[in-house]
């Protein structure tokens, strides 16, 4: 089964591998026993972090999710009661996917530009980050204001994606469809009843397998935020100094 160490690995060593630098943060709560990771990611050298644009990758990884890596789908059920193949333990395709927050942060610097011009280019980051993502499902751009001289200005343009991971999911990615369109009754329940050698019945849970696809995925995530790290980068230079021959 998969566990928490393993997802953050897959994405840390797909990171690597196209030349991402990360800072990985991982943190416990006491109380409520989830798990959270954050990792911000830029391009190029830490010393220039300050001046280019950045993406911090962010999930939470429940207790739900700790059970079933360490037990399992059966072993949840058989923790509560007698194993049965109608219990909702064992329909891990109804469990919610693991959600990759990307939350894009791109400075202006202290560069001067209006209202019309700064609408222009939160549309323009827009297009052109979901030109550049194949995983994400949403994207949606903002502006980060600072009080400055008495006066809001704005200071950074900012950018929220997300992906969906069913890494509970029998099927994986390919039931991702069949789960935002709600449409359960047109997968096939993989559970069944066999006789065992002494003719007694035992319950069989096809168990999902992620780490057969999840290693690829978190490449093309990586791949994505890196694309749209130069995206950004690029608009941003290109429109501001567009903006500034036009003063």
């Amino acid at each position: 089964m998969l566990t928490y160490e393993d997802v953050t690995a897959y994405f840390l060593k797909a990171a690597e591998g196209i030349a991402l630098v990360t800072h990985p943060e991982y943190w416990t709560n006491a109380r409520t026993l989830e798990r959270e990771f954050a990792c911000t990611c830029h391009s190029g050298s830490c010393e220039e972090a300050e001046q280019r644009s950045a993406c911090t990758l962010s999930f939470t990884w429940d207790a739900l999710d700790t059970a079933l890596s360490q037990e399992g789908p059966l072993g949840i059920c058989e923790f509560f009661h007698e194993a049965d193949e109608h219990c909702p333990h064992l329909h891990t395709r109804d469990i919610p996917p693991l959600i990759l927050d990307l939350s894009y942060t791109t400075p202006l610097n202290g560069f001067q530009i209006s209202e019309s011009a700064l609408l222009s280019l939160t549309q323009m980051l827009r297009l052109r980050a979901s030109e550049h993502s194949r995983r994400t499902t949403e994207t949606r751009p903002g502006v980060s204001m600072i009080l400055q001289e008495n006066r809001l200005q704005p200071d950074m343009l900012t950018l929220q994606q997300r992906v969906e991971l069913p890494i509970w999911h029998p099927d994986g990615m390919r039931g991702l469809h069949e789960l935002q369109d709600g449409h359960h009754s047109r997968l096939r329940h993989k559970i069944e009843r066999i006789q065992n050698d002494t003719d007694s019945e035992e319950v069989v849970v096809d168990q999902p397998r992620p780490e057969t696809w999840l290693p690829q995925v978190m490449v093309d995530v990586c791949q994505d935020i890196f694309h749209v790290l130069a995206a950004l980068d690029m608009t941003v230079t290109r429109d501001l100094a567009d903006n500034a021959g036009h003063q």
